[in-house]
């Protein structure tokens, strides 16, 4: 068998290495997902709050305007081709409309399409971050930014966000963080896996941080205006002026198509400073010559035609749940939810002390699934131990169950 070196272990000559780099990558969920034992009450149906797709129950379909977008482009018998490595101009023109500020307009040259936005997130280390550096990534955080800086030698470090301010970043913690070898800053607004949405004043600070070291922001925004009422969301592609800021974006999760495979890269520089990587993000775009033509087309219809109420009634959903979480969950003793603000998940918090047992939160959610069929995910998946993560997006009556569930889990815990 090979060894994490690409070598074979055995005596069989005929065993061909497998290149290190591949063998070398993980992906810090998977990992640590397939290794719990995950053996549900068998008298009691398992509600999997541990799923990031917003289609997975069918509660939240999608727009008729996507629908329709799609049809009308399939009855064209003209999306069948490969399209440009980094996108259809159509495509690239309606997104940089879309995102277009008054202050700060994009062109179709200011826009990459990619192959979802975990491949807009590929393109954008891969084009910024040389081997051997670093760039700081949240803690907690998405475990793909981990995952992807494998395959181009590239090491991580991490900057801690405050939970008792809201999963704030701690600038002191940030600021510490960065050496002669971190080449940009990576941020999640709205957040995954916290559902914090940040306030222009704190986002002015990370780019002053930023502007203080001569470092780009990578900005994760694929929950961008999704947001619960009386909340703000503001880009940081539109509050810099002077920091140069890579926002990935895509189609799965505001308009529900997460299996559509379709991201992109929007290239915010008003210095010009990122002359050099908008030629290594184009370089990097023709691996896989593009995303899914079909569904690029499509761009156009889906965001000039879904209506402003589809996006309202998206979010209600999403805000009635995490309203009804939070508040049963804040009774529940040894738990400590933090309020969300936006995006589709809750963090909640144990308190060790208050169990009968020594549970961290690896045992905590084995046990939850073992005892009450309710599956989250261990807040180590994010870095993030103690914690564990809920999903909103599942239907109301399933979280009003899964949470009756987890109060009756931690009363038969207590001391």
């Amino acid at each position: 068998m090979p060894n994490m070196n690409g070598h074979c272990q055995d005596e069989d000559e005929s065993c061909i290495p497998a290149a290190s780099r591949a063998l070398n990558t993980f992906n810090p969920i998977r990992s640590i997902v397939d290794q719990m034992v995950i053996e549900p009450n068998v008298n009691k149906p398992l509600i999997p709050l541990s799923i990031g797709d917003p289609t997975t129950f069918g509660n939240l379909p999608i727009s008729e305007a996507t629908k329709n977008a799609l049809c009308d482009v399939i009855s064209t018998g003209k999306c069948h081709g490969y399209g440009p490595s980094d996108g259809f101009p159509v495509a690239k023109k309606t997104i940089a409309e879309f995102y277009s500020f008054e202050e700060h307009p994009l062109t179709s040259n200011d826009v990459i399409l990619t192959s979802s936005c975990s491949g807009a997130i590929d393109l954008a280390i891969g084009a910024i971050a040389e081997e051997g550096s670093n760039i700081l990534i949240p803690k907690p955080g998405f475990s793909i930014y981990q995952t992807l800086t494998t395959v181009y030698n590239v090491n991580v470090k991490f900057y801690n966000l405050l939970p008792e301010k809201n999963w704030q970043i701690d600038l002191e913690s940030l600021e510490s963080a960065i050496d002669q070898e971190t080449s940009a800053i990576v941020i999640c607004n709205p957040s995954n896996p916290c559902g914090s949405v940040w306030s222009a004043s704190h986002i002015l600070e990370i780019l002053d941080i930023a502007e203080k070291y001569g470092l780009p922001i990578v900005a994760d925004e694929i929950y961008a205006d999704m947001v619960f009422s009386n909340v703000t969301f503001f880009s940081f592609g539109k509050l810099s002026k002077r920091v140069p800021v890579l926002v990935m974006g895509g189609l799965a999760k505001r308009w529900l198509v997460p299996g559509w495979r379709v991201g992109w890269i929007l290239i915010h520089d008003r210095q010009n400073k990122l002359k050099n990587v908008r030629v290594a993000l184009r370089n990097l775009s023709q691996r896989i010559l593009g995303p899914n033509s079909l569904c690029q087309l499509a761009i156009p219809g889906i965001l000039a035609n879904t209506a402003e109420q589809f996006y309202k009634d998206v979010m209600l959903k999403i805000e009635v749940n995490a309203n009804y979480a939070f508040a049963k969950l804040s009774l529940c003793p040894g738990l400590k939810p933090v309020m969300p603000s936006g995006a589709m998940y809750m963090m909640v918090g144990i308190d060790r002390s208050k169990f009968d047992i020594d549970l961290d939160d690896l045992q905590f959610t084995q046990q939850l699934v073992k005892d009450q069929s309710v599956f989250c995910l261990p807040g180590r998946c994010f870095q993030c131990p103690y914690y564990f993560r809920i999903v909103l997006t599942v239907p109301h009556e399933m979280m009003r169950e899964a949470c009756a569930r987890i109060e009756e889990f931690c009363i038969k815990k207590l001391y």
